[in-house]
């Protein structure tokens, strides 16, 4: 029998081989590597057996827990059949029943599903497609062969995600490399770039949007978001009737709308999708990360019957979306996603959730008074927390501090994996979270932020 490598070995081949992401290796280099080699329910446990609550439902995947039976059970059951073969010519199962779920569950109008393997991905198809379509179905409306996007968006990065993206620290360096877009500012309303307040400013961060729309229309392929919450930019949640707003008014000036859902599908907001919240049908969806329940790498772009249509015509015409991958449609993937689909209804996961955000707003409400939490904003089981020098002037910590950072190393000793946003601390449990490991949760982290200590 094979020995098994000891923690220390793994340490080492890690240091030596490895290159991780959003991870500076020099720091890297020097510390000991967390090496979690198992999971069950919300806990990841490591190679010498200590336990870890999955605060970030390992990078916001997870959704019903580690090694869930179902899903456990449905990528067992499927490699006894195929693990892989090509989308290209050919259909398997899985895909096919999934694409019937997924239309079934989505906002209404959504009837198409196109494969692909990640969110980035998703996104990328999204905008080509858009791109596409009104080269096909609609030439008389415009050039429209660009994208309006908000500020401190973040939709993935690969070159097409990070053209209509807009966080400086991760894409300044590939400017050189992107289309050009439109961007306007998001209803930061913690950080108001109009030095308003809601819900008296009456959402006048849309006005300049319209502005944009109604001069820029024939060259706008689409505009797209992160429905009620701009996720990696720090959990910047939308106010009340703003992405119904948006809809509005992209319907009126001939743009097509696309939602980016891959952080906030799945239930992540307390609804399925967010789009549900305000009642919005997006022209184009792209959904990934908890669509496998955190199993499998699958993504999904959906669209209207309208903009598939765009896409019809004969053989030599060339309407064709010429666009795929080796693992498009996997079935392994399709498997698990349909197995988390099926965890939904069986668990009830949604109408479940509702105790359980209300408690985590009364668990976090008490750290507002703290001295260096700045502003608490909180999507469901999506929180972002902002730790600031002064609480006054919202003044923030310069990001050399690492501030964020040190408060998950040290929530890490008491038992809680984070991942910050520079300042911004960030919780995103899995849904099937108890009330129980939820409470102990916010206590960590609120001890976690009484314990850092900052000259």
């Amino acid at each position: 029998m094979t020995r098994q490598p000891s923690t220390k070995q793994l340490r080492d081949w890690d240091r030596r081989y490895l290159w991780h992401p959003f991870t500076q290796m020099q720091e890297w280099e020097q510390e000991e590597p967390l090496i979690i080699e198992r999971g069950k329910g919300s806990y990841l446990i490591d190679t010498e057996g200590k336990q870890y609550l999955d605060g970030t439902s390992s990078i916001w995947v997870n959704l019903h827990g580690h090694r869930h039976p179902i899903l456990d059970r449905a990528l067992k059951k499927q490699l006894d059949k195929i693990a892989h073969s090509t989308f290209l010519g050919l259909s398997n199962p899985p895909a096919i029943e999934l694409a019937r779920e997924l239309i079934r569950i989505a906002p209404k109008g959504l009837s198409r599903v196109f494969y692909s393997d990640n969110g980035s991905t998703a996104v990328e198809i999204a905008l080509k497609m858009a791109v596409q379509y009104w080269q096909q179905r609609r030439p008389e409306a415009g050039s429209k062969h660009t994208f309006l996007h908000l500020k401190l968006a973040y939709h993935g990065d690969t070159i097409g995600a990070v053209s209509v993206g807009n966080i400086e620290l991760f894409h300044s360096r590939f400017k050189s490399l992107l289309f050009p877009t439109l961007e306007a500012e998001p209803p930061h309303c913690y950080r108001c770039p109009l030095k308003l307040a809601y819900p008296s400013c009456g959402m006048a961060c849309i006005d300049p949007i319209e502005q944009i729309l109604k001069r820029r229309h024939r060259e706008l392929a689409g505009f797209i978001i992160e429905p009620l919450m701009q996720a990696a930019a720090g959990m910047i949640p939308q106010p009340a009737g703003y992405l119904k707003r948006i809809r509005e008014l992209c319907t009126k000036y001939d743009v097509l709308l696309i939602a980016d859902e891959v952080a906030t599908g799945f239930g992540r907001t307390g609804r399925m999708f967010a789009c549900e919240h305000e009642g919005v049908t997006p022209d184009l969806m792209a959904i990934s990360k908890g669509l496998t329940g955190g199993y499998m790498p699958l993504a999904v772009t959906l669209t209207t019957d309208e903009l598939y249509r765009g896409f019809l015509g004969a053989y030599d015409e060339f309407k064709t979306f010429f666009h795929g991958h080796s693992f498009t449609g996997n079935p392994l993937g399709c498997s698990a996603a349909l197995a988390n689909l099926q965890i939904f209804r069986q668990e009830k996961t949604l109408s479940r959730l509702s105790s359980k955000l209300k408690l985590l707003t009364q668990w976090l409400s008490p750290m507002a008074d703290m001295p260096i939490v700045g502003d608490i904003r909180q999507r469901g089981f999506m929180v972002g927390i902002e730790l600031v020098k002064d609480k006054k002037t919202k003044e923030p910590y310069p990001l050399s501090v690492k501030a964020g950072h040190r408060v998950a190393s040290i929530a890490r000793t008491k038992g809680l994996i984070l991942r910050p946003i520079g300042n911004v601390l960030v919780l995103i449990p899995p849904l099937s979270t108890t009330a129980e490991e939820l409470k102990k949760m916010v206590e960590i982290l609120k001890k976690s932020v009484e314990t850092l200590h900052i000259d």
